[in-house]
């Protein structure tokens, strides 16, 4: 069988998605899809617009046969640890046959040469890193320049490292060399393949097409013109979920929900206790107790904006204060401890064919595979329950059942 693997957040689910998941399986002649997705909190630091359980319908809805949770742990990080994090979950199950992802490349053939040589992480490399970064650059700019100057240096298209930074500068192009990075890493043997971003760019806050938009332009046209504007860009079963869990009190969840619970760890905390956060690096402590004092209006956003400078992008920020918010302290997500990997197969949702891939599952995978929360001990599996529970804290309306969904939630059956 090929057994398609997809890395997702689907925040939410739009027809950019459905474009990408009905590619995916023409490109592998798939007979059956695994999506890899996020849980509450996202890639970029922020909170799910509607919680994991509402986006794994979605997915369900879509086509999508098992959903896998990500660990916290890998999916509120940098695309490195983000990347090697879902592909090791992949790996894990024993029947992930290609990892299909989007990109604006639309193509392997410049992404591949440099992952091979990139994924030996050479000394060469992080020296090039930190130089750039001492210059004040982001860290995604900073790695493009940085593995530019080490493929040059190192005679691999020699002459195109303009090139490779441009390549590197565009989103999807950098995560998916990320994607190829821990399939080497990993010794992997699941074929990658990529499909091209198309009519709409990662970040878009305004539609560029009839029937396509970017999940920042959808989430922005939900705030300001409400579910129903979104119509050309989803699929009807995204409007009828979101319609549900907004009517139930479970969303719309921004960062504002987390304002208090939020302000409340950052003014009881000193400097030196900040520092032990994950991500909490070259004295951003200081400056965070410096702008709380400062700030006009008490709010996330305000205080995002006051902190944000040319090195500490808005999502660099983001993710600090959300391990803030979820004390996920430094040691416990250190570089070593990540490079051990997820340590289960956390179940969301499956279909009918999902059933029979997991019973596969059952007899090929190398992780511990998790229907229910109580089956298993694990510190990558406390700190979901936990981000789970700050999540549901913050819902609009406050119930025990969704703060402590995590405990009692069987995978959603479709």
């Amino acid at each position: 069988m090929n057994i398609t693997g997809l890395i997702v957040e689907y925040n939410p689910l739009h027809n950019g998605h459905a474009y990408h998941f009905a590619e995916a399986k023409r490109h592998t002649g798939s007979d059956g899809v695994i999506a890899v997705m996020s849980g509450n909190f996202l890639q970029r630091g922020e909170p799910a617009l509607v919680d994991k359980w509402a986006r794994t319908e979605m997915a369900l809805q879509l086509g999508v046969d098992l959903v896998l949770e990500l660990p916290v742990a890998y999916a509120a990080q940098p695309a490195e640890w983000f990347a090697y994090g879902a592909v090791a979950l992949l790996e894990a199950t024993g029947v992930t046959t290609h990892l299909c992802f989007g990109s604006e490349a639309g193509e392997l053939q410049d992404l591949i040469p440099l992952a091979e040589h990139l994924a030996d992480e050479s000394e060469a490399l992080r020296v090039a890193l930190a130089k750039q970064l001492a210059t004040g650059a982001s860290y995604p700019a900073a790695f493009a320049a940085a593995a530019a100057e080490t493929l040059a240096v190192a005679g691999i298209n020699r002459g195109r490292d303009t090139a490779i930074t441009t390549l590197l500068a565009q989103p999807n192009n950098s995560l998916g060399l990320q994607y190829l990075i821990a399939l080497r890493r990993l010794r992997s043997s699941i074929e990658p393949v990529t499909i091209r971003r198309t009519n709409s760019d990662y970040g878009d806050t305004e539609p560029r097409s009839a029937s396509i938009a970017s999940a920042t332009a959808v989430r922005k046209l939900i705030g300001t013109s409400g579910i129903e504007s979104i119509s050309p860009y989803v699929p009807r079963f995204t409007v009828d979920i979101l319609e549900r869990e907004f009517t139930a009190g479970r969303g719309p969840v921004t960062w504002e929900n987390f304002t208090q619970p939020l302000f409340h760890r950052l003014l009881l905390s000193s400097p030196e206790e900040l520092a032990e956060h994950h991500e909490m690096t070259e004295g951003l402590q200081y400056r965070i107790k410096k702008s709380l004092y400062e700030l006009k209006d008490p709010s996330v956003s305000a205080l995002l904006q006051e902190l944000k400078t040319k090195r500490y992008t808005l999502t660099k920020l983001q993710r600090t204060l959300l391990h803030v918010l979820l004390q996920n302290k430094r040691s416990a997500l250190s570089r070593s401890a990540l490079t051990e990997g997820p340590g289960y197969l956390r179940v969301l949702g499956f279909s009918e064919t999902g059933r029979e891939i997991l019973k596969t599952m059952k007899k090929k995978s190398t992780l511990p595979i998790v229907t229910r929360a109580a089956e298993l001990s694990h510190p990558q599996l406390d700190l979901d329950l936990r981000a789970s529970a700050v999540y549901g804290n913050a819902m609009q309306t406050r119930q025990q059942g969704s703060i402590f969904r995590d405990y009692r939630q069987p995978p959603i059956m479709l």
